[in-house]
């Protein structure tokens, strides 16, 4: 307990100096930064390299702070009520008097907020006077960090500190639901999108390649190990490794198993991990086995077409 607060101490006073560091959540890692000072978030994108126009999402603790920041509609309260804290984030009205960061924003009057369930983070949150834009923590359009060990892998010395919360449970981003006029889905995430048109007891839109970049996971080219990726791949070439998500009892130094009993949640679990270590094991090319487009699945499709546009 006392190794905790003194983690949780350090790393509020590195962003109470306006640096970025490493924060876990149960979605992905995040690279985190003070919403409320430009200084912060500056350097959020110059750490990821990240083009300005690709907005951030800024994480709350709960909803008095985001009072402050958003409008609120009955969309919002039922599916926050619902799903939070957890891996769904919301694009909700800016309000004029926000001291959100006009850089967060794209300077667009919107803003794409979540609320956390990793209880470190949730700690951490609790500890600060301002909420947290934290994209994921790894080089724009690379591979998301899944664990403190990746985040060091993409940064090195140049993030000042990683609170490190062991692996993230879910292991694929945040469900984005826009909520400023119909409920629209701009990116497929943790959540399951049948569970939210249940709550809000209507079909929802879906346009995870939108033109207008409000919302962070938009472009074409994302998520990506580095290397050449094909999808529904019935076998592997020569040289390449070869992604399986239920386990064939076949030993071949060139197959990975995404999971033993073809589950699903532990496939997107794992995806990021994998994709990662064959890349740093020096592998040119990568098959996947075809992934059932439902539920989850739908992510780790969409996260492998992003991937394979490389």
């Amino acid at each position: 307990m006392k190794s905790i607060q003194s983690n949780i101490k350090k790393a509020k006073k590195y962003l109470d100096k306006k640096h970025c560091i490493g924060v876990p959540t149960e979605t992905v890692y995040g690279l985190a930064g003070n919403a409320y000072s430009d200084i912060s978030v500056k350097k959020i994108f110059k750490l990821k390299k990240r083009p300005m126009n690709n907005p951030l999402i800024v994480h709350y603790l709960n909803l008095n702070k985001l009072k402050e920041d958003c409008h609120i509609n009955d969309d919002f309260i039922k599916l926050y009520k619902k799903f939070c804290p957890g891996p769904i984030t919301f694009i909700l009205e800016l309000k004029k008097k926000s001291k959100i960061s006009q850089f967060i924003t794209n300077k667009k009057r919107t803003l794409a907020v979540r609320f956390p369930k990793h209880l470190l983070f949730r700690k951490l949150l609790k500890n600060l006077n301002y909420p947290l834009a934290a994209p994921s923590a790894n080089i724009s359009t690379r591979l998301s960090a899944v664990t403190a060990s990746d985040v060091q892998e993409e940064f090195g010395p140049n993030i000042s500190y990683i609170l490190d919360g062991g692996k993230s449970q879910i292991g694929v981003e945040s469900t984005i639901i826009n909520l400023i006029n119909k409920p629209t889905i701009f990116r497929f995430g943790g959540l399951d999108i049948s569970k939210i048109e249940k709550v809000l007891n209507k079909k929802i839109l879906i346009k995870t390649n939108s033109k207008i970049k409000i919302a962070p996971g938009q472009f074409p080219l994302h998520y990506s190990p580095g290397i050449p990726l094909r999808m529904s791949a019935k076998k592997p070439r020569k040289n390449e490794a070869y992604l399986l998500i239920k386990n064939r009892n076949i030993v071949s130094k060139n197959y990975y198993y995404l999971s033993k009993n073809n589950n699903l949640k532990q496939v997107a679990k794992n995806l990021y991990s994998l994709l990662r270590k064959i890349k740093n094991k020096g592998y040119k090319m990568i098959a996947v086995e075809k992934v059932p487009n439902f539920g989850i699945g739908k992510t780790i499709n969409d996260r492998l077409k992003r991937a394979s546009k490389f």
